[in-house]
Parts: structure tokens; sequence; C-alpha cells
């Protein structure tokens, strides 16, 4: 497996596993697929602004997706950043979403950015939690029942990991 930045070319691929979670989990809101269009778009919003969106691929086939999207479009949050990841569902638990956090929080420091956020949906998600927790996240809240998905109330998990001297110190550069 290598991971690797991504183009408007994985959007095919990246829309079919997005759009598995969004039909069949919890750990996204949406729940009608983006097209691949979109999803194209969406990969060029995030690379315009000179953020990392990460593809995981092996033998030609993408394993999963990861990216870092600004938190907030307020100019305080210039310095924060949430991140995002999703598996094929035959890859899961494999280390392949570990491989890709790993390498959007390294891209997130080279950029100077200061905290990351993961907003997780399903406080039963315990995939992403302790993905994340292995990776420096401590959770800072859960949000009962903010969603409404595939019949039942969900709840969101803030998630939360400092990046270079997080808060410790005055930040340098514009932020994102």
């Amino acid at each position: 497996m290598r991971v690797r930045g991504a183009s408007g070319a994985d959007a095919p691929a990246v829309a079919a596993i997005y759009g598995h979670h969004v039909l069949h989990g919890l750990g996204t809101f949406e729940e009608v697929p983006p097209s691949e269009g979109e999803i194209a778009q969406r990969i060029a919003g995030v690379l315009d602004r000179g953020l990392p969106y990460l593809v995981a691929e092996a033998d030609g086939r993408i394993l999963g997706f990861a990216y870092a999207a600004p938190f907030r479009p307020r100019a305080a949050y210039r310095y924060t950043v949430e991140d995002s990841v999703y598996i094929h569902p035959d890859h899961l638990g494999r280390g392949v979403g570990k491989a890709l956090v790993a390498d959007v929080i390294t891209a997130c420091e080279a950029l100077g950015l200061r905290q990351m956020i993961a907003v997780i949906g399903d406080s039963g998600n315990a995939g992403s939690i302790n993905l994340h927790r292995s990776l420096g996240f401590t959770q800072t809240g859960v949000g009962k029942s903010f969603g409404f998905k595939l019949g039942r109330w969900v709840d969101i998990v803030w998630i939360q990991r400092a990046l270079n001297t997080g808060d410790a110190t005055m930040p340098e550069g514009p932020g994102i």
C-alpha cells in the first residue's frame, strides 16, 4: 500500500467509497451520495487551499481516502482543520485509515497549523474513535442526537489533537 496525493482522476473511486458510507454508515450525515463530479470539485477545493487530500492505493485500487479541510470559515479558525477519513469496506481494520490520517497530520503540521479536530458521526463508531486516539487525539465532547439517519438519532463525537506546539506558542504564518 502507498499513500499519495489525490487528484480529480481519483474521483470515481473516492465517490464509490464515500457513497457506500453515505448509504450504509453513520460516519457522515449526508444521505444522498454525491456524484463523481461533485467529489472531483470537493477534491479540487481542498487542494486549491493547499491542504492535503490523500488516497491509499494497492495494486492500482483505491483503498481509502483522507483529507483536511478548514474547520470553520471565520478568520480566527485559520490554524484549525477538520480531518475526514473513509475506507473501502473490504479494507477496514487493516491500518489504511491510520496511515492516511498520520500523513494528513504530517502535512498539516508542515503548513504550521495548530489544531486538528474530527467530528465523528455515531458515538458507537469505535473504529474511527480508536483510530484517532491511537494518533494522539483526545475526546473533547459528545453532541447527543445531533442527526437523524438510518431510522435513528445519531450522536457526534468531538475529538481533537494539537499540531506542532498547539496553543503553547504563538502561531507563525498566515494559517489557511
